[in-house]
């Protein structure tokens, strides 16, 4: 052998094969191959520790808690004759609950798209002021076009203030 340091030998008593990119079980410690790192493979002492699992109840999707030791079909059929809710009974939250106030549209969003102008509700379509025919503040303009609006009217009171003859005073020497 070239590199006798190089790797470990799988820990499972019957393998013991050297394995170059050996795996550590989290459980308990040990070294293994890809074949048997798995708990049930190595017969692992402290799989207990790390292989936890939580039943969900099917006809509520709830997880019920159990306790150590404890089957998980006996405590779900517990919490079934305790009181369990199924999903058909208990009332689904809705989602999709803003509806879209242009006349003639039944779209409903996650969101509130609310329009700055008229403060009404609206989907991704008609969210724009001009696609869903903004009564709110007089024209209906896009962002862009009040933003050229506002340089033109500063252009405007810019020139007009140069055009103004400034009243100067002059002393008396």
């Amino acid at each position: 052998m070239e590199f006798p340091d190089l790797g470990e030998h799988c820990s499972e008593r019957t393998c013991k094969q050297l394995d170059f990119l050996p795996l550590k079980c989290d459980a308990c410690g040990d070294v293994f191959c890809k074949d048997h790192i798995a708990y049930a493979r190595h017969r692992c002492s402290s799989a207990y520790k790390k292989d936890v699992q939580v039943p969900v109840c099917p006809l509520c999707d709830a997880p019920i808690p159990a306790k150590k030791g404890e089957t998980a079909d006996v405590v779900v059929g517990a919490h079934m004759d305790k009181g369990c809710r199924p999903d058909s009974v208990r009332q689904k939250e809705k989602i999709f609950t803003n509806k879209c106030f242009k006349p003639g549209c039944k779209k409903k969003e996650m969101m509130k798209l609310v329009c700055d102008q008229c403060h009404q509700n609206f989907c991704l379509q008609h969210r724009h002021p001009l696609d869903h025919q903004c009564q709110g503040r007089g024209r209906n303009i896009s962002k862009a076009g009040c933003a050229a609006e506002m340089r033109l009217l500063e252009s405007r009171q810019k020139s007009l203030n140069a055009q103004l003859p400034h009243n100067r005073c002059r002393t008396k020497s």
